[in-house]
């Protein structure tokens, strides 16, 4: 008997160790399998049992439940997995293994796919290995949706005796946990990408920027590592290809700022993680002053399957400039949270009303924050704004990370835009005056509002300007989003607080 249960942080948060524990005290023969989370995390512990070849769900499941799931019997019976809408659903690309291998068997990461898209890049050239990943339309999912294949050629054409690949894994965004679900489920494809992103660049070492409050991640990527360098996928002969690529992980002591790519490099070095000027870009003074690809885990997660199945294969999904698949994460005050890959398009009503099933307090939704801590929050009136790049900024959004925060009636708006400024307060590297000052004065004068003095309103628009216009990095520069978001859509909230104080 083969069953799988997740070894994902959220599984374990949830209780999976513990079923685990009675899986095997109840059925000592069956081979037990740990893989990444499939995603739905409102059914983690998700216990799946695998019945003539097909993998049967069970869930959420709990160390009461062994017995029943064991003779077949348990009313918490899902059925084939693959088969659950939540998943039918789904176009996964970039997460087609996690939650269906073990993480850390190499022989089942190929056996499912892996290392092909690296075996076919080592045999082409390094302009042909940007001109695919240009063609396929990947842009950085980290936050800014810059082309990856401009970035890759840049650096690709500098001149310099060393080049560096960085991962940044520095996921930092509230609502967010797809690089933490690739890492912990299926760390190959990172490595694997990053491996073809130093054969495109002549880069020959990398790193990826883990930050300290995922310790399974880092725990796994380490392993995975070791794994990959014994394989001969990593080292001096990659795949006996002749070409070099060694890597390591190196973790980050929890700045959000260190999100930011030269706070991160400047971290990486050793330095204070504040934000460097540019211009110069890290593609061309980075890691060390050498050119250096900067890239999120997605993006290089992402690589292997373009190459594995055809730049034009992942550039025919998506709408307009975005192409490729969205991997949202939808979190908040929801009945179903978890991790949906789709095509760029899905719009905003389908992911919160359908796939979320709507707030989990059965209290209408008043708003959603998309792009992290960051990100504008939309009215329900903007609902039937798609999800990509230019289309959601049209509707006064930044798509980011893609993650999804759902609010319910009862927020208060004006405790989120002052929690924007605050976040932005305690964050901030302190190095440009309209970041590290602009943030506590918006704090004070958000306070001012709420007290009742309207005249603060005008000031607080200003102050957005000021920030948006006048910081070094986005830190500084996106923090007026989510409160203009709040001062256009949810102006209302703020009258009844002025007209009690007069």
């Amino acid at each position: 008997m083969k069953i799988f249960v997740p070894m994902d942080s959220a599984a374990k948060a949830l209780g999976a160790e513990e079923v685990v524990a009675a899986l095997r005290a109840a059925a000592p023969e069956a081979q037990i399998i740990r893989t990444g989370t499939r995603g739905m995390i409102w059914l983690e512990p998700l216990v799946e049992v695998e019945i003539d070849g097909v993998r049967h769900g069970y869930g959420p499941a709990s160390p009461e439940d062994v017995a029943d799931i064991l003779n077949g019997t348990s009313p918490k019976a899902l059925g084939p997995v693959e088969a659950l809408d939540w998943m039918a659903r789904q176009t996964r690309l970039t997460f087609a293994r996690v939650g269906v291998i073990d993480p850390l068997d190499l022989a089942d990461y190929e056996a499912h796919g892996g290392l092909v898209g690296l075996r076919r890049a080592l045999e082409m050239a390094p302009e042909e290995i940007v001109a695919e990943v240009t063609t396929s339309g990947l842009r950085g999912r980290g936050g800014a949706g810059f082309p990856t294949g401009i970035k890759w050629k840049t650096v690709q054409e500098a001149k310099a005796p060393q080049k560096y690949i960085v991962c940044n894994a520095d996921e930092g965004d509230s609502g967010t946990f797809a690089d933490r679900m690739i890492m912990e489920g299926d760390p190959f494809t990172l490595i694997e990408g990053m491996v073809i992103a130093g054969l495109s660049v002549g880069a020959t070492r990398g790193y990826v920027y883990l930050r300290s409050e995922y310790p399974d991640a880092i725990a796994v990527m380490r392993r995975a590592v070791e794994i990959a360098r014994r394989a001969g996928v990593l080292g001096k002969d990659v795949l006996g290809s002749g070409r070099a690529f060694e890597m390591e992980i190196r973790v980050g002591a929890g700045a959000y700022v260190c999100g930011e790519e030269t706070s991160l490099l400047n971290s990486l070095e050793g330095k204070r993680g504040v934000v460097r000027a540019k211009p110069p870009l890290p593609a061309l003074e980075g890691f060390l002053g050498r050119p250096t690809v900067v890239n999120n885990v997605i993006s290089l997660a992402t690589v292997p399957v373009i190459f594995e199945k055809g730049a034009q294969h992942y550039a025919d999904f998506g709408l307009g400039r975005s192409r490729g698949t969205v991997t949202l994460q939808i979190a908040g005050n929801v009945a179903r949270g978890g991790l949906f890959e789709t095509a760029f398009g899905i719009t905003l009503g389908e992911v919160v009303h359908d796939l979320a099933g709507g707030t989990a307090t059965g209290h209408p939704v008043k708003a959603v924050q998309v792009g992290g801590p960051l990100g504008a929050y939309i009215p329900v009136s903007g609902f039937n704004a798609p999800l990509g790049y230019e289309e959601l900024d049209a509707h006064g959004g930044l798509l980011g990370h893609a993650g999804l925060v759902v609010f319910d009636e009862n927020a208060d708006m004006l405790s989120m835009a002052r929690f924007a400024m605050e976040f932005c307060a305690v964050e901030s590297c302190g190095k440009c005056t309209p970041c590290r000052i602009g943030a506590v004065r918006g704090v004070e004068t958000i306070d001012r509002i709420r007290q009742g003095d309207g005249e603060a309103v005008p000031l607080l628009r200003d102050l957005c300007v000021t920030m948006k216009d006048g910081s070094l990095c986005a830190l500084g520069g996106l923090t007026p989003l989510p409160v203009e978001s709040v001062l256009d859509h949810f102006a209302d909230e703020f009258l009844p607080r002025r007209e009690a104080a007069e």
